[in-house]
């Protein structure tokens, strides 16, 4: 039972003043780090979903996984969350967890807390105190739910609010503070 990984990491960063996936985190890019964070908690298929700057970061990262670029990013993450479950419909996935970009703080054992709970009709997202979070897993029955009600970027969030979800902490292994400013 295969778990994949998805990096959402499409967006133009207007906010910190470029794309995220070509800043510095440590030693590599924050797109590396997100990759290496799934292969690192078991995830075997990773696909990266890259947008804005999609060939500087191929250049710059070419030790990423498989990558599909999405050609709406401007329109938001749901965008970035559609191409990528559309990118796993003809794999034997029965889930996929996802990260996002610009939460390096969201370690390897979160992502694991979360794979441990993995089937066809799961919905797991991560427990921060009284906050749900990254990462956040979408069992297969449920990726055409979260493609028709995902817009803008709020993702998988409105589909979430309205089903039942497996909320599994993690706060004490990961930080889910996105990185918003240089």
């Amino acid at each position: 039972m295969e778990t994949a990984g998805l990096v959402l990491a499409a967006g133009e960063g207007k906010r910190y003043g470029m794309p995220k996936a070509l800043a510095k985190h440590g030693d590599r890019l924050l797109v590396q780090h997100a990759a290496e964070t799934l292969r690192a908690a078991g995830c075997e298929r990773r696909i990266v979903v890259l947008g804005a700057a999609a060939d500087e970061v191929r250049a710059a990262a070419p030790d990423l996984p498989e990558t599909v670029v999405n050609p709406d990013w401007a329109t938001g993450m749901a965008s970035s969350l559609k191409a990528g479950l559309a990118a796993l419909a003809g794999t034997p996935a029965i889930a996929a967890v996802i990260l996002l970009v610009d939460m390096p703080g969201v370690t390897a054992e979160a992502v694991r807390r979360i794979l441990g709970h993995a089937a066809r009709d799961a919905l797991v997202m991560g427990g921060y105190g009284d906050r749900r979070g990254h990462p956040v897993l979408l069992g297969r029955d449920h990726w055409d739910g979260v493609a028709r009600t995902a817009t803008g970027d709020r993702g998988a969030r409105d589909y979430l609010r309205t089903h039942d979800v497996r909320v599994v902490p993690v706060g004490d292994v990961a930080d889910d503070h996105d990185i918003d400013t240089r």
